[in-house]
């Protein structure tokens, strides 16, 4: 194991790792709804803000922090005549020597996880979302076996199948008996004063749109988003097994590692190779054309930029918990924030829940809650080991090899010298498997052995 991830699992107490999973609960459930707000609220200059600009832009604010404080980090160990150009040198050797470029799998991943994300809550409801997001603990102990070898027991799996049950419950769409009702019985007005009433009910809905056919479509699903069930669920399960996979693979690069590197110059590396197809491939490739067209900022308010604030300090607590090994913490918040999404979403949202996705919601925190270790107990296998102890019996010529040259004896860090009792010595030599009386020898051993070895001591003085 790599020394990035022998850390000490004290580096926050109890208290800490309350303060910090409630910390990262509310932060869970603030991202995904006010991502989710931000891809429903009525729109800014009646087009909405380009997802791709927001992935790149979350990549831009974590490169920000992380090398600033890796800077700082740097020039703490640095004397105080050097010069800021051989600073930034110095920073740039941590950053891009060693093994830093096996992290372009994971931050590839965690883009296209990111994005997957913007599409997925552009389609469905925040706390559906959520609760279909815990399929990662799917993802992550299926490519755990494959990749890490990591074994799971057979209790473990059961409680992933009653998770993707409940799972299953939640994607049941909520059926309106007076939807259908409507649905099945055609209205056809048969009058003028029918017609001039559906005229009537119909005039707040309708609005000024462009006269093209293809601006008149942009300006109703502008207006009135219309969710796609399919396309959300599609795009959750790639955002799942996309974030279970990088988050894997950037812990087995941490494992691996033979270099002693900074948690911060860790996030310099994942933010710098997440840029890259974030700006090539999401905003040029992909929106090179809207782009240019809209502007880069377009559509952008404050919610669109809590957002991206959201998302970054999401990025980086998420890459503590992985370098610190504390996963467990992570996906117990993620587990928690279903909770406080179901209880806040109903004063934010319309949304229509109904007793299937109640029952599955509860089997779904039921699993994660039985399948998740304990995030508030510390780790002992994480604590830094003791040196080893060796016991040594104390001789009055040193160790030597026959020939007479000293043997050199390896320093130890903690050792123990045990003196030894010649009389005890001779008086084990004079013991026979025949009964027999006891010998004098005997006597005077036991008579002196009875003492032990500090009495003998005190005797001789």
């Amino acid at each position: 194991m790599g020394r990035d991830v022998q850390k000490q699992s004290s580096w926050m107490g109890v208290r800490g790792r309350y303060v910090f999973l409630v910390l990262l609960t509310i932060q869970c459930s603030s991202s995904i709804l006010l991502l989710h707000y931000s891809r429903v609220m009525p729109v800014v200059g009646d087009q909405r803000y380009i997802t791709s600009t927001a992935v790149f832009l979350n990549e831009v604010i974590k490169l920000a922090i992380c090398l600033t404080i890796a800077l700082y980090e740097v020039s703490k160990s640095a004397p105080p005549s050097m010069p800021a150009t051989s600073l930034f040198g110095s920073l740039a050797a941590a950053i891009f020597t060693g093994d830093s470029w096996k992290l372009a799998v994971p931050a590839a991943l965690y883009t296209i996880s990111n994005s997957l994300q913007y599409i997925a809550l552009s389609n469905v409801e925040a706390v559906q979302f959520q609760v279909t997001y815990q399929l990662k603990l799917i993802a992550t102990a299926v490519f755990g076996a494959m990749v890490m070898r990591k074994s799971l027991p057979y209790a473990k799996w059961m409680i992933l199948l009653l998770l993707v049950a409940g799972v299953a419950l939640v994607q049941i769409p909520p059926v309106d008996p007076h939807e259908l009702d409507r649905r099945t019985h055609v209205y056809l007005p048969r009058r003028l004063s029918d017609l001039q009433q559906f005229g009537v009910a119909a005039g707040p809905v309708l609005r000024k749109r462009s006269a093209t056919y293809e601006g008149i479509q942009d300006d109703m699903i502008q207006g009135h988003p219309v969710f796609n069930a399919r396309t959300g669920l599609l795009t959750t399960l790639g955002a799942c097994f996309a974030s279970g996979l990088a988050g894997l693979s950037f812990e087995k690069v941490l494992r691996d590692s033979t270099q002693s590197t900074s948690v911060w110059i860790r996030n310099v590396q994942l933010a710098i190779y997440s840029i890259f197809p974030a700006l090539f491939i999401g905003v040029i490739f992909l929106d090179g054309e809207r782009v240019a067209k809209r502007g880069f900022f377009h559509g952008y308010n404050w919610t669109v930029w809590s957002v991206i604030a959201a998302q970054a300090v999401g990025g980086i607590a998420a890459s503590f918990c992985i370098s610190y090994s504390e996963l467990g913490l992570l996906q117990a918040a993620s587990a928690m924030s279903i909770v406080l999404s179901s209880l806040a979403s109903p004063f934010f949202f319309d949304i229509q829940v109904s007793a299937y996705f109640i029952l599955g919601t509860l089997i779904v925190l039921v699993a994660c809650f039985v399948y998740i270790p304990s995030p508030l107990n510390a780790k002992s296998d994480l604590r830094p080991r003791l040196p080893p102890i060796r016991i040594e019996k104390a001789k009055s010529s040193p160790d030597t090899d026959g020939s007479g040259q000293e043997l050199a004896v390896p320093p130890n860090d903690f050792s123990i010298k045990l003196p030894t009792t010649p009389l005890i010595s001779e008086a084990s030599a004079l013991t026979t498997s025949r009964p027999g009386s006891p010998s004098p020898a005997r006597h005077h051993a036991r008579a002196h052995s009875s003492r032990g070895y500090f009495g003998r001591q005190h005797h001789e003085n």
